[in-house]
């Protein structure tokens, strides 16, 4: 039972895209560290040694650990800010074909780790040399972040309603009946995959992930902030100015560890109104539309700097201008083409690049309005890119990027959604 977990220990849980996953690399850290430091400093401990101390005042109340004996994987994460030989030893993802039991993949769209449930379900269902074993995985995608919901299901800013809120404990023991003991129960169905289609907050089964019938949309960024399903003609580009000392910042999302900046769905509406944002919103919808599926930003950009970054955010707009957060991504640009090896960016040079916003399942209602936010932080989701090519581990200067974003017929920038028919 993989539950909210990963595929490998690079992409999707210490890194994305080259950029550090900042927020839970540290804030995970600092939660495991204070145990560690418990247990250390007991071990340490001497107090009948310390009793003979003279005068009694300076008795040794505690023999502190050095920092650096505590969390020495932490400065090994920043270290390798490559996908090197140091992370490919856990690389999950590499053995799927050597994997040899049936498994109950479980995540959630606003969990960090959602990336690694989806890509262990489809790898080992794909990959796995036993045919039982390929039959054998199921996957379950709710509406959670990566700690579970309240009773009434609510999650970050939303209340999913108590149907999002299932009891783990039965749901393993009836996929271990099945399981191990042939038990023909609803996992003996046709119907490996089960998911919560957010917006109209219902679950459903299907045949597969993901999704056969999907069709694969471009959503084309336009003039106006306009997001369209026609393709740009001559339009000028938006520009605005990333300064990493001033970054846009977290609201909510796919986030761990703690509840300093809670995660899950949340307004986005905040950052959109900042002069580092650039929205794009389709015309508030005739029909709904049902995303279910991986999401991608093909975009066209430049920047005076000879690395930085660009991120995206999928909102559901509202009628009454609220933007749930579905989903994000973000690109390094010194990464765009491989996260094994750094190439630095021509300042003033057209590039494309591909965002992965990872996956949703997310019904659009009518009046609703999609929503992409383009920037170029999110911090401290992420680390912020200083834009001077420096390395993550030491590097403290930083300068501002002047970034330009192009939507014209020579640079056609588009959201590609997974669109539902119904």
């Amino acid at each position: 039972f993989p539950y909210v977990t990963a595929a490998e220990y690079y992409d999707g849980w210490t890194y994305q895209s080259g950029a550090m996953m900042q927020w839970f690399a540290s804030s995970w850290t600092t939660g495991l560290i204070q145990d560690t430091l418990r247990r250390k400093a007991s071990s340490l401990a001497r107090p009948k040694d310390w009793a003979w101390r003279l005068p009694v005042e300076d008795y040794q109340l505690i023999q502190v650990p050095q920092p650096d004996d505590l969390a020495p994987y932490y400065d090994d994460w920043v270290e390798h800010e490559t996908s090197d030989a140091y992370w490919k030893r856990w690389k999950i993802s590499d053995h799927y074909p050597e994997m040899t039991v049936k498994a109950l993949h479980a995540g959630g769209w606003h969990d960090i780790f959602l990336k690694g449930s989806i890509k262990n379900y489809v790898g080992i269902q794909k990959q796995a040399k036993d045919r039982k074993v390929r039959e054998g995985q199921r996957l379950l995608v709710g509406p959670w972040a990566h700690a579970g919901t309240s009773v009434e299901g609510k999650i970050g800013d939303v209340t999913f309603g108590k149907q999002a809120v299932l009891d783990m404990t039965d749901t393993i023991r009836k996929f271990a009946d099945w399981a191990l003991k042939d038990v023909q129960n609803e996992y003996a169905d046709d119907t490996p995959v089960r998911i919560f289609v957010l917006g109209e907050n219902v679950w459903r089964d299907e045949k597969e992930f993901p999704l056969a019938r999907e069709k694969r949309t471009p959503y084309y960024l336009r003039a106006g902030g306009e997001l369209a399903t026609g393709k740009p003609g001559a339009e000028k580009a938006d520009e605005y100015t990333y300064d990493p000392a001033n970054p846009s910042p977290t609201i909510g999302g796919r986030l761990c560890c703690g509840a300093a900046i809670p995660p899950g769905p949340a307004d986005q509406s905040p950052n959109a109104g900042r002069e580092d944002v650039v929205e794009f919103r389709t015309a508030p919808l005739t029909q709904g539309v049902e995303v279910t599926g991986e999401i991608k930003l093909e975009l066209y950009a430049s920047s005076s700097a000879v690395d930085t970054d660009f991120t995206a955010m999928l909102v559901d707009i509202d009628p009454e201008g609220y933007e749930r957060l579905l989903t994000d991504g973000i690109v390094r640009a010194r990464y765009r083409n491989s996260t094994e090896k750094a190439e630095l960016i021509t300042p003033g040079k057209v590039y494309k690049y591909e965002i992965d916003l990872w996956t949703t399942s997310n019904y659009f209602k009518p009046g609703h309005r999609i929503g992409l936010q383009v920037s170029s932080s999110n911090f401290p989701r992420f680390n912020r890119n200083l834009n001077t090519g420096e390395t993550t581990a030491g590097a403290t200067g930083m300068t501002k990027a002047d970034q330009t974003i192009y939507h014209d017929a020579e640079h056609p920038s588009a959201l590609v959604l997974p669109v539902i028919p119904r």
